[in-house]
């Protein structure tokens, strides 16, 4: 008996869209569904005071990747949006990443070779031999300055634990740049759909068949009789049951707010290094897209630990992680007529243009 549709997408985040675009265009029928009331996934982007909010999280789309940059803008405009973040310490500001800009307020040198000169100092009175944890990495590749004031405190909010706990390998290099440039990516490609990303998202979905509110893993038996093929992107351990175990996440929660003045804090992004600040970051919406509304929207992010039934964000990819991870993928392998995709479906921290470049391959495959 032939199926009503040949694929049950199940998330409607950036990975489900790219497939049930490409599938749909391909002539086949497509389904998407998703558990939250809304399209987009992480990068759902709503309207306050006419300022869109990145309900998620700060999203800023950047890549080298030509195709794929060519391929999203085929579903919005991109505005010229240039991440240059600062970082708030005790009320010092410096910019990031660590470039001329921050060594001349940190130290007040002026050319590169001073800067160099003055880097190398820093490694050299505190080095040591063979790093047992990420305080020692990050001294060794930096110094103890730029440690203390941009990395320490950021460092141990966002994980929750001290830098002499962390393991060195999660810093194994950091952006060191000698001239006076504060642009973030070093991509060729940047910025923000006007009108963000929800608007986006719905436009790759246009024509196809989106339910929301609908929980894919309560009624699997049903939602598979639908399809002949399931492209899954929600966790992969939860797909199994957790049978094998949980894999780990760090969490993010977000308050947000309105304030009644045109500009709090002249920046989208502001760290916040020192440890005294419970938030790691605050986010001014606005600035995303050049606003000049009335009113302004901010959002203070709080790193948190994650526990199973809170929203994952960033895989712990560290070596107990991955090792369980491969045993996950080794059953979705086993598991005919399911595509498994995404951050949450390959456990990987994957950017935006990331998830559209291995969706993009992934269909092609499917399609040959």
């Amino acid at each position: 008996m032939k199926k009503q549709y040949d694929y049950l997408i199940v998330g409607a985040g950036l990975y489900g869209a790219v497939f049930a675009h490409e599938l749909t265009k391909a002539g086949k029928r497509c389904l998407v569904i998703d558990k939250r009331d809304h399209i987009a996934g992480n990068i759902y982007t709503h309207e306050v005071e006419g300022i869109q909010v990145h309900q998620y999280g700060a999203h800023i789309f950047h890549t080298n990747n030509k195709e794929v940059w060519d391929y999203l803008n085929g579903f919005a405009v991109f505005n010229r949006y240039t991440n240059s973040p600062i970082a708030n310490y005790k009320g010092e500001i410096y910019n990031l990443p660590f470039n001329m800009n921050t060594f001349n307020k940190m130290w007040g040198v002026i050319t590169p070779a001073e800067a160099a000169a003055k880097i190398e100092e820093q490694r050299k009175a505190s080095y040591t031999e063979n790093p047992k944890n990420l305080e020692e990495q990050a001294i060794n590749l930096v110094g103890v300055d730029i440690y203390e004031k941009l990395i320490k405190g950021y460092t141990e909010k966002q994980w929750g634990r001290p830098c002499t706990e962390l393991p060195a390998f999660i810093i194994k290099r950091l952006p060191v740049r000698l001239t006076y440039d504060n642009n973030y990516f070093n991509a060729l490609y940047q910025g923000i759909p006007v009108g963000g990303y929800t608007a986006m998202v719905a436009n790759m979905l246009e024509g196809v068949e989106v339910r929301l509110g609908q929980d894919y893993l309560a009624d699997k038996a049903e939602w598979d009789a639908l399809a002949d093929k399931v492209v899954y992107t929600g966790p992969i351990d939860a797909y199994f049951a957790y049978k094998l175990g949980v894999l780990e996440y760090r969490s993010v929660r977000f308050e947000t707010e309105v304030l009644d003045e045109t500009n709090y804090q002249g920046n989208a992004v502001v760290n916040y290094t020192d440890a005294e600040t419970p938030y790691t970051r605050v986010i001014e919406h606005k600035h995303f897209e050049f606003g000049t509304q009335e009113k302004t929207v901010i959002s203070r992010e709080y790193s948190a630990e994650w526990k199973l039934g809170d929203e994952p964000y960033y895989p712990v990819n560290d070596e107990k992680n991955s090792a369980l991870y491969v045993k996950y993928k080794a059953l979705a392998e086993g598991e005919n007529g399911v595509i498994f995709g995404g951050r949450l479906g390959e456990y990987q921290y994957y950017d935006m243009d990331k998830v559209v470049e291995v969706a993009l391959a992934r269909v092609q495959a499917e399609m040959a």
